[in-house]
């Protein structure tokens, strides 16, 4: 389509924003991408700088725009990296404190305060991962009198289209009762946040206001925010019940939906897929912690290799990790565990062990982790697949022979895609979420060649090194 009205995707990832400019069939016209630094600065604490965020945003912004060539930008959908939390002032908009990434460890603590029934209405477990401890803390550093929000909000905030955010990502927080679409009082004094601190929570898709900067030429209607997971999610083609998608970026986050009714699933999170075309869908969800930053890790501060991609390379190379296991745990385990204390292990040396059978190892453990958390949910016909990792052929190989099912890789970003369909929903383009599914076809899809038994017999191998491994901390 060489005319026509255009829809803009921002995605606010926790390595990069990564901005797309489609038009209204969700082909893409221009994209732009900017990394953000990720900090370390203490054990346990992982921070971005929200300036530096803004920046990314505002820059691929500007870049992508030209390319509309006069066509009217009609519906702009921003998603972003889910729990990650900031401060900021009610008036001047600027940050009081760093962004607290989803992974940092700070304010578990208040855990010990809460009582444990009242916390099982939010259907989430007592991990760190969530908004609310972070938030608590940044109270406690703060006082009451700052703005507080994931970083949808903020961004929403200083780009002039108001201080809120929308369901998927309130059900993040753990200052929400499941079933519900409001800020739950009952939780917000458990944990220390006043209310009046928080945002307001409006659909994920609508008249959400008009985001502006001096540098872009035009200003752009707000019509979806969403949590990046749930807009993969929508970017898959997962608006049906039953179908299941995993994003493989800094972590692996594996999204079923479910439908209409609130979810449960022993270790994974029910959790809003969105508010829109007049219903609230739910989806369940497994978070493996640590995937791309196992591979970040191993290159960059092992130098096992050059960067990831050669990373995974020197893994093909060998047929097997030669005995080696390794427990990508570097920010705890997730699903189905939730052991925030949990520590990555590397198991299975001897003197026979090159960097190729770690790199080979590190590659399956990623396979197993997402193959961990789609048992727990009992399963699936096929799993659609979308993110940088999925570049990697051993990857999607290996991942389709754990689970015993094809994979189909996505053909698109489907986070960045996901968060400009669901922006067409809001603008009126679209009629229903559901809609989506005949513009976001699957691309290649990879079929299982392990045999069953020994599919079986290696991951009885993983589940028992696992076991093992986390009986370490």
């Amino acid at each position: 389509m060489t005319d026509g009205p255009l829809v803009l995707g921002i995605d606010d990832g926790t390595t990069a924003v990564k901005v797309t400019l489609f038009d209204a069939e969700l082909q893409a016209v221009a994209s732009a991408r900017r990394p953000v630094a990720t900090a370390h600065p203490a054990p346990g604490r992982v921070e971005q700088d929200p300036g530096e965020v803004l920046q990314a945003v505002v820059d691929a912004v500007a870049e992508v725009l030209p390319a509309a060539a006069g066509r009217p930008v009609v519906a702009t959908g921003l998603d972003h990296q889910g729990e990650s939390v900031l401060a900021w002032h009610p008036v001047t908009r600027e940050p009081v404190s760093p962004i607290i990434v989803w992974q940092d460890k700070r304010g578990i603590e208040v855990y010990d305060k809460v009582d444990p029934e009242l916390l099982a209405r939010t259907g989430l477990p007592p991990d760190p991962y969530f908004s609310a401890p972070k938030l608590a803390w940044l109270v406690r550093e703060h006082g009451p009198d700052v703005r507080l929000g994931t970083v949808d909000a903020w961004l929403s905030d200083r780009l002039g289209a108001g201080w809120a955010t929308d369901p998927s990502t309130a059900s993040r927080t753990a200052l929400q009762v499941l079933g519900d679409v409001g800020w739950d009082t009952a939780l917000c004094i458990a944990f220390g946040i006043p209310r009046t601190s928080l945002p307001e929570i409006r659909p994920t898709a609508g008249d959400l206001g008009t985001l502006h900067h001096e540098r872009w030429d035009v200003d752009l209607p707000l019509r979806a925010r969403v949590c990046d997971q749930q807009a993969a999610l929508a970017g898959a083609g997962c608006v049906l019940p039953g179908r299941a998608k995993a994003t493989y970026g800094t972590g692996v986050f594996v999204l079923a939906h479910t439908g209409a009714t609130p979810p449960h699933a022993e270790g994974l999170l029910p959790t809003v897929a969105w508010q829109a075309s007049g219903r609230v869908d739910y989806a369940l969800d497994g978070g493996v912690f640590t995937a791309g930053a196992l591979l970040e890790w191993l290159s960059g501060t092992l130098g096992l290799a050059a960067d990831p991609e050669r990373l995974t390379a020197l893994a093909a190379t060998v047929p097997d990790a030669g005995g080696v296991r390794v427990l990508p745990a570097l920010a705890g385990a997730g699903a189905p565990w939730w052991r925030p204390e949990a520590r990555g292990v590397i198991a299975g040396l001897t003197g026979g062990t090159t960097k190729a059978h770690i790199a080979r190892a590190a590659v399956e453990a990623i396979a197993h982790r997402v193959a961990d958390v789609v048992d727990a949910m009992g399963g699936v016909d096929v799993l659609r697949i979308d993110g940088g990792l999925t570049n990697d052929p051993l990857l999607c190989r290996l991942q389709a022979d754990l689970l015993g099912v094809a994979v189909e890789r996505s053909a698109a970003d489907a986070t960045v895609a996901g968060a400009a369909g669901l922006a067409l929903v809001g603008a009126g383009l679209l009629d229903d979420v559901r809609d989506l599914d005949g513009l976001l076809a699957p691309g290649e899809r990879i079929e299982p060649q392990l045999a069953a038994a020994e599919r079986q017999a290696a991951r009885a191998t993983w589940s028992a090194f696992v076991q093992r491994a986390l009986a370490l901390h």
